[in-house]
């Protein structure tokens, strides 16, 4: 993620997405063997969220704060608001400079940035663990204080421009992207984070300054706090810093089910890079239904290896694309089940139909007991590495307290482990329906 760049992420379900309803973990934190300690999990008076891990495997810190806005939070007059208001609070506040978070962080060896998506926005700040209550001084000062100065929004106006020049130029973001707004078409997680133009050019610091104000409130933050540290002085400091802002009887709405996929989401785009590219999307299960650990394994044994069967088949054996991929991502809302493939234009229609007839015979047959093993094996090693750093961990545990629970991301391996061919075999039959979205983009000398 490039400084201040933060464009709209497309998440894969994580393998560690977590969150554990209920109260703080009493006692003195009990350390394995590989430093870590049990999660403390505690609400603030004010609303707050606060998750604390001894991690001592490296003397640093991660301090993620996340917050519940995003694109599906939204007006139509509000298209890329929640990302604006991500770029300006790094751009001063009412008692520090633009700058201010660059400069306090990277003078003691850390660094910074931010994420939005159409779920969450978070923040995160990676320090030497001697200075984490410095770090959590800093995000509250963003969280509350943030000025949206006239000249720094004309400013970061133009960078969010430019951030979306470079995604059209950008053949694979540009493919993910378009993808989403069709299979979407109709619904929040249908429209650019980026924003709409015109939205952006009417914002002002008056409405962006109002929209922060409505959804930067305690009782929607969670902080996060990873690494070499005492928890009793991240607590105190977290009280000191977040703890004043009083509560403002916040209650996020809920995201509306998406609309039903139909079979007329077709699209051509021409675009000047050489090779072809094709995706093909289905609704999947939101993050949190019981049908996500099935829709997950069916992901990777349809295409999350070499060895998966859409790999082998067009690429090994019928060798009709360079490169192919499945991937199954959950949001809070609703689903997405896709096919991502690389090849020549010519073969457009080959590919499609190639992966149906996969996807076809997968809902007939099943799957075999292998490629069930071989998918799970292959999630623990994705979430052994998701969770290595204290970053990473970070990362895990505040999407999961914001969008689903930390109970859930700590037992998801478990519960993944359970699953069966049957109920792969139910998976495939309930989302890979005949009903799918269809992207293809063809060089402009070979368009169709």
């Amino acid at each position: 993620m490039a400084r201040r760049r933060s464009p709209v992420c497309f998440p894969l379900l994580a393998l560690a997405v977590i969150g554990l309803a209920g109260c703080v973990a009493v006692g003195p934190p009990i350390l394995s063997k590989a430093g870590l300690s049990t999660p403390l999990r505690e609400v603030l008076p004010n609303g707050m969220r606060l998750i604390i891990q001894q991690h001592r495997t490296s003397d640093v810190v991660a301090l993620h704060l996340w917050v519940g806005v995003g694109g599906r939070d939204e007006a139509p007059n509000e298209r890329g608001f929640s990302h604006f208001v991500e770029h300006m609070l790094f751009k001063g506040t009412e008692s520090r400079a633009a700058g201010f978070v660059d400069r306090e962080v990277e003078s003691v060896g850390g660094r910074t940035n931010a994420g939005t998506s159409w779920d969450y926005t978070f923040y995160y700040i990676l320090l030497p663990a001697a200075h984490g209550t410095r770090g959590i001084e800093v995000l509250a000062d963003m969280a509350f204080n943030s000025r949206f100065a006239p000249a720094e929004v004309g400013r970061e106006r133009e960078v969010i421009f430019e951030e979306v020049r470079l995604g059209e130029d950008n053949p694979r973001s540009f493919l993910v992207r378009r993808l989403y707004e069709l299979a979407f078409r109709g619904h929040s997680y249908g429209f650019p984070v980026l924003g709409d133009p015109g939205a952006m050019r009417a914002a002002t610091p008056e409405t962006l300054r109002g929209y922060y104000k409505r959804h930067y409130v305690p009782e929607n933050m969670t902080l996060v706090v990873i690494g070499a540290v005492d928890p009793a002085e991240i607590r105190q400091a977290a009280e000191r810093w977040f703890g004043p802002t009083q509560a403002q009887g916040y209650g996020r709405g809920p995201v509306p089910a998406p609309p039903r996929l139909d079979d007329g989401r077709r699209e051509v785009r021409q675009r000047p890079e050489r090779q072809a590219s094709l995706a093909v999307g289905w609704a999947g299960p939101r993050l949190g239904d019981p049908d996500m650990f099935a829709v997950d394994l069916l992901a990777h044994i349809l295409g999350g290896s070499r060895t998966s069967r859409l790999t082998q088949a067009l690429r090994e054996r019928a060798r009709i694309v360079s490169s192919i991929r499945a991937g199954y991502s959950a949001l809070a809302g609703g689903g997405l089940l896709s096919v991502t493939a690389q090849l020549e234009s010519g073969d457009l229609d080959a590919v499609e139909a190639a992966i149906l007839a996969e996807v076809t015979r997968v809902r007939e047959e099943g799957v075999t007991e292998a490629e069930r093993q071989r998918a799970i094996t292959a999630a623990e090693a994705q979430h052994a590495f998701s969770i290595e750093t204290a970053e990473g961990r970070a990362y895990a545990y505040g999407l999961a307290e914001t969008l689903w629970t930390l109970e859930g991301e700590l037992s998801y391996l478990d519960r993944l482990r359970t699953v069966t061919r049957e109920e792969i075999q139910a998976a495939a039959r309930r989302y890979l329906s005949a009903a799918h979205a269809r992207l293809a983009l063809v060089p402009t000398d070979g368009a169709r």
